[in-house]
């Protein structure tokens, strides 16, 4: 199968070569404000720049964990990439996790918390291209993690494989490379077999959709690309005791504001990550749709797309983590949604009072 599309930087050719799911069940298309790659598959099953059910990520998460061979030895490390591939690893992992005892979390940031850092590495293509990973927290986590014979990395897509290359090499020069099995796991592979190939033979590639894209640029000229490539913490600090991810996490407990949250049936409720975090909110929106509301979940990011194609509305506003950094809000009319929540990790009154004006949600502090 192929397909091509016209984007005002050029033109965008894919083959499609397998797949559990048609194309445009996975992705649309967008500009990138980007020079360093003009286009974006933009995900329909993520949550992060096209508001879904939590039963449509779910389905996803569980699918791609689905094709993780089952035999694989344990203890086994799931790594999901910053920021939007956050909630989808933590989701392989879960749906890991019900078949097995010994698995662990731990997701990329570009917000370095004050405890050690593992390794820094970058991903070169990106709009933000420095992340990092943390040691877990707990002395239990880190020797499941030096001693994990199956190491699962977690993202969105991969087109050339070289950011999970560039991690797995930092993990090798950080003394862990005892692992036996490698899988890279993402939604759609274009990378033609090179996401596993750089990872060496003891690894292999799993997905949704696999393919090959070839770009060919016209003349327009390049687009203008907000600085957000930044890597710390800003005004806020988090409390590791408060850690979803970040820190190593083998269970994921529903956040105590569930309880506090009555809906109605068919109530029409957007649920809003912020930023990096997403997969508490994920879960309080699965909790409410599965309690009768009409529910649909999406994020911030600080990820520049242009607006047409895939991506029809925009918010632009600074980001909650007090860095000073461009955040935008895309394909979100908020009279579509009888309620908005607007999910916050550091306290809310670092959220951007124009996004509240915006909105008009009711925010939700979940480590006050």
């Amino acid at each position: 199968m192929t397909l091509t599309v016209n984007l005002e930087q050029g033109t965008l050719n894919l083959t499609i070569e397998s797949g559990t799911h048609a194309p445009d069940e996975l992705f649309g298309f967008a500009q990138r404000r980007n020079p360093k790659r003009a286009f974006l598959f933009v995900s329909k099953v993520l949550g992060r720049h096209i508001p879904v059910s939590p039963a449509v990520m779910r389905k996803a998460t569980d699918t791609l964990a689905a094709q993780i061979p089952a035999d694989l030895p344990e203890p086994m490390v799931v790594i999901g990439m910053a920021e939007t591939a956050i909630a989808l690893g933590a989701g392989v992992q879960q749906a890991l996790s019900r078949s097995r005892d010994d698995t662990l979390y731990l997701c990329t940031t570009r917000h370095p918390l004050n405890v050690p850092v593992l390794v820094e590495f970058r991903e070169e293509h990106s709009h933000a291209t420095q992340q990092v990973l943390h040691w877990p927290q707990h002395p239990a986590d880190i020797e499941l993690l030096r001693t994990a014979r199956t190491l699962v990395l977690v993202d969105d897509e991969a087109s050339t494989g070289k950011t999970f290359s560039n991690l797995l090499e930092a993990l090798q020069q950080a003394g862990l490379d005892q692992f036996e099995h490698i899988i890279a796991a993402t939604l759609t592979d274009w990378s033609g077999g090179a996401a596993a190939e750089r990872l060496g033979k003891r690894a292999r590639a799993v997905s949704l959709l696999a393919g090959h894209w070839d770009w060919q640029a016209n003349d327009a000229p390049p687009p203008d690309m907000p600085q957000v490539d930044v890597l710390g913490t800003g005004e806020w600090h988090a409390n590791p005791a408060n850690d979803w991810g970040r820190l190593g996490v083998s269970q994921h407990p529903l956040t105590p504001l569930a309880q506090q949250l009555t809906v109605t049936p068919g109530e029409r409720i957007l649920i809003l990550g912020t930023g990096e975090f997403v997969w508490p909110p994920y879960l309080l929106a699965e909790y409410l749709e599965q309690h009768g509301a009409n529910v649909h979940f999406s994020a911030t990011t600080r990820s520049p797309i242009a607006l047409g194609h895939s991506i029809q509305q925009r918010y632009c506003f600074h980001d909650n983590y007090g860095q000073g950094i461009p955040n935008f809000l895309y394909n979100v009319t908020p009279g579509d949604y009888d309620r908005i929540l607007l999910c916050s990790e550091p306290p809310a009154h670092l959220l951007d009072k124009a996004l509240i004006s915006a909105l008009n949600p009711t925010c939700l502090e979940f480590y006050p």
